[in-house]
């Protein structure tokens, strides 16, 4: 008899597989009954298995690694569960069809399917009953058959021959598995327990040592008497083979007493050790414990991991939990508890590379260095969760980088972009084969020190799944009060992250799970204007990628004047990112010729840009349609920063409809009817007939209808267009604006200011028409940048009207 027992499949132990099988009880004759009466379907799904044969209420694992096998068990598990086992005649054909398989099988259950990470399939099957195949209605993607029952002819009664088969089969099996080293004693109690008398004979024929032909054989006898004789007959030869070499291995076998084998096998596994080039386990358990003595834990952990070791030693080194204790107790032993780096709080050097690294940028800077202020001043203050926020590449996770070396601190970054598991975080538990901590956890093991400066990446691109939500597991580990104990699943002790500083970076604050958002201290980033990025790229970005392409400042050379032509005309973006990347563009070809030994200007000019770069994609001059009446230019506020939108209407003979277009949102929507109400109810103070209003028709479009656009930033610039229209007056050229209205008449504040402005300027706007409370937003910007563009400031919407409409009719001005 065979045991059934593979050490693993792929990384998958069989301990785990033998777990779920023993969940499933022995056959009793009424379950006997039950399946034996079970309705097959006409049609099912046919596996063919190579080197085994499946008989009725036998549970076996299998691993499948055809494509056809995977998906047919994917489809079966799926929906019903239910497919045919039948075995290959020769089981070194791949690709298997109809005349390459027996005609009888078995009808099995799907149990439990595994997925391996080699792309191989393991699936736990129970047999049912058997069948015999009819006709093979189809081979792809797999094959399908008819089948119809086999009935078993059982023995009439209480057949006195037949119960005397089924005694003898009982206890020959017991007889084999007592010879057989191979097979566990607890067998013999599975034995002895079976009631049923089908599922008897299906159980040992299923374990004995045949070739598959013979099992098929046996699996296609309809008689349960004669196939109990046959099974019975291959019994008594394996246990005659049994015997005999058990009579030949114990004439042979050397008499040592249990002392002298001990340290024989002691002796071998310490010379075996040795010759690897390593200490024997005892060795190094007695290390690990030494180590231990040297860590800076309280005692409590001290007894927890003495504990955790001294159930290491008692494990068996070749069972599946030793290496994950072993990783468990190398984990607790790396981990830096308690261990700091010595802060440097020399202020000035800290302003000084934080300058060094960032141009610009002083709000932030201000912020950090009033920190490292009151860290220095009181020491054990708990570091609070800043999160920075911006558009992408304006320098949030450098900013990190730079801290950390003001410090003196270790530097860490992770990125949770699409991180959608709950584990990532907080680690596995134990339990599970291949578990590991959290990132958390791993990450502070390779910084050395419990104190680094800890860079959360992308914190708002984090996603929800089945394995959790991981937004929810970083409320601990952001939360000042609780993470000087966090709990890591693998750990499973508490862990002091309350000395790291923790910087978040983010694009869109909206994204972020609100309480995890209530943890953390807003900084906001706002994008560059072009005189900061002509800074920026002169003072970092091409000396930067000059080192990277192997070229120095003697192989070439920019202005700030063809700096600003690629920024103007080739990068439209709140960072720098872009930028750089059109700045590589121009230094590979520059690299091309060096390398070719070919003739280029050392100093880049506007000729070369036009030549790598193509001519100039963004253009600035939006404002050649200025004639027509109804164009209007808002200001607007994105994830990545600030932008100009152009909001243009037109009028048509009808019966007072307004049409609205532009993938707009709700509240667009919204301000554009407020827009149209406030004109009726005003149509005297503006100087319309209101015939104009009933006669025509009205559509309103926002350009870009790909692009959603929503919020009430537009108010003032839809009501704008809609009097430019209604009157033929043309608007000013180069002005802007931004602002929400009521139905009164009222201009009220908005945000994004900063990120607006910084839009307007990129595009040449002269003039910007804000509401009043937005002044204090203007003076934050400072001067040099918003130099050349004048504000107005108003109150009402008839001010805006003022401002922005002239008194010159549109060419070719309709007459309304």
């Amino acid at each position: 008899m065979s045991n059934h027992k593979i050490s693993t499949i792929d990384n998958l132990s069989l301990q785990e597989l033998d777990s779920q099988a023993e969940l499933i009880p022995l056959l009793t004759p009424e379950d006997e009954e039950e399946m034996m009466n079970e309705v097959l379907p006409d049609t099912i799904p046919i596996l063919p298995l190579r080197n085994m044969v499946l008989f009725p209420g036998v549970v076996i694992p299998i691993t499948a690694g055809r494509d056809k096998s995977i998906k047919l068990i994917d489809d079966a598990n799926a929906v019903g569960k239910i497919i045919g086992v039948v075995a290959q005649i020769d089981e070194d054909v791949e690709e298997p069809t109809k005349k390459d398989i027996h005609k009888v099988g078995t009808v099995a259950r799907i149990l439990r399917v595994l997925k391996m990470p080699d792309g191989n399939t393991t699936v736990i099957l129970q047999g049912k009953k058997r069948f015999e195949i009819t006709e093979v209605t189809s081979e792809e993607p797999y094959m399908t058959a008819t089948i119809k029952d086999i009935l078993e002819k059982k023995p009439k009664g209480k057949n006195s021959e037949f119960l005397a088969i089924l005694e003898s089969v009982k206890e020959l099996a017991i007889q084999i598995i007592k010879e057989s080293p191979n097979i566990p004693s607890e067998a013999t109690f599975a034995i002895k327990n079976i009631e049923s008398q089908s599922f008897l004979i299906n159980f040992v024929t299923s374990n004995l040592n045949l070739t598959v032909k013979e099992k098929q054989d046996l699996l296609a006898i309809n008689s349960l008497k004669e196939r109990a004789l046959q099974t019975l007959k291959y019994m008594n030869i394996e246990l005659q083979k049994l015997e005999l070499k058990n009579d030949i291995q114990s004439k042979v076998r050397f008499d040592l007493d249990q002392q002298q084998r001990e340290y024989f096998l002691h002796q071998q596994m310490k010379t075996i050790q040795e010759e690897l080039g390593g200490a024997s386990q005892e060795e190094e358990m007695d290390e690990m414990l030494v180590k231990s003595k040297t860590k800076k834990w309280d005692e409590k952990s001290q007894a927890h991991f003495e504990k955790e070791l001294s159930k290491m030693r008692r494990m068996n080194p070749q069972a599946p939990d030793f290496g994950i204790q072993r990783n468990y107790l190398e984990l607790l032993l790396e981990l830096p508890w308690n261990e700091y780096s010595k802060d440097n709080f020399d202020l000035k050097k800290a302003q000084k590379i934080l300058d060094r690294d960032h141009f610009g940028l002083e709000d932030v800077k201000k912020r950090m260095i009033e920190h490292l202020a009151v860290l220095k001043l009181r020491n054990d203050m708990k570091s609070p969760i800043i999160c920075l926020t911006g558009p992408p590449g304006v320098g949030k996770t450098s900013i990190g980088r730079s801290v950390a070396e003001a410090l003196g601190r270790e530097y860490v970054r992770i990125s949770l972009g699409g991180l959608r598991d709950e584990a990532e975080i907080r680690g596995h538990r134990k339990t599970y084969i291949g578990a590991m901590p959290g990132r958390i956890i791993q990450s502070l093991k390779k910084a050395g020190t419990s104190n680094p400066v800890f860079v959360l990446d992308e914190i708002d691109k984090l996603s929800n799944s089945n394995q959790g939500d991981p937004s929810s597991a970083l409320l601990e580990v952001l939360d000042p009060e609780q993470n000087s104990t966090f709990y890591d699943n693998f750990v499973e002790l508490g862990y002091d992250l309350s000395k790291v500083m923790f910087i978040a970076t983010s694009n869109n604050m909206a994204a972020i799970q609100p309480a995890l958002r209530d943890r953390m201290e807003i900084i906001k980033m706002s994008g560059y204007t072009i005189e900061e990025k002509v800074e920026i790229a002169k003072q970092h970005l091409f000396p930067r990628q000059l080192k990277e392409h192997g070229l120095t400042t003697k192989d070439l050379s920019i202005g700030k004047k063809q700096l600003e032509k690629i920024i103007e005309g080739y990068t439209r973006e709140s960072g720098v990112r872009g930028l750089e990347a059109k700045i590589a563009q121009v230094i590979r070809n520059a690299a091309k010729s060096v390398a070719m030994e070919e003739e280029y200007n050392i100093k880049v000019t506007d000729a070369d840009i036009v030549e790598v770069l193509g001519a100039a994609r963004l253009e600035r001059d939006k404002y050649e349609s200025n004639d027509v009446a109804g164009l209007v230019t808002g200001l607007a506020w994105t994830s990545v920063g600030g932008d100009i939108l152009f909001i243009e209407s037109l009028i048509s003979p009808g019966k007072g409809a307004m049409t609205i277009t532009g993938n707009l949102g709700t509240v667009m929507k919204e301000s554009a009817t407020i827009a149209l109400e406030y004109i009726k109810a005003n149509a005297a103070l503006l100087g319309l007939n209101p015939e104009i209003l009933t006669k025509n028709n009205i559509h309103l479009h926002v350009p870009e209808g790909a692009t959603p656009k929503d919020g009430p930033s537009a108010g003032i610039a839809m009501l704008t267009s809609l009097v430019s229209l209604l009157t033929q007056k043309r608007v000013k050229k180069n002005i802007a604006m931004t602002g929400e209205i009521t139905l009164r008449g009222k201009v009220l504040p908005v945000g994004g200011i900063k990120e607006k402005i910084l839009a307007a300027k990129r595009a040449n706007i002269k003039e910007i028409i804000l509401c009043h409370e937005n002044k204090n937003d203007i003076d934050e910007i400072k001067p040099e940048y918003i130099a050349g563009v004048t504000f107005h400031f108003v109150k009402e919407m008839s001010e805006v009207l003022a401002i922005a409409i002239t008194d010159q009719d549109v060419k070719n001005a309709k007459t309304l």
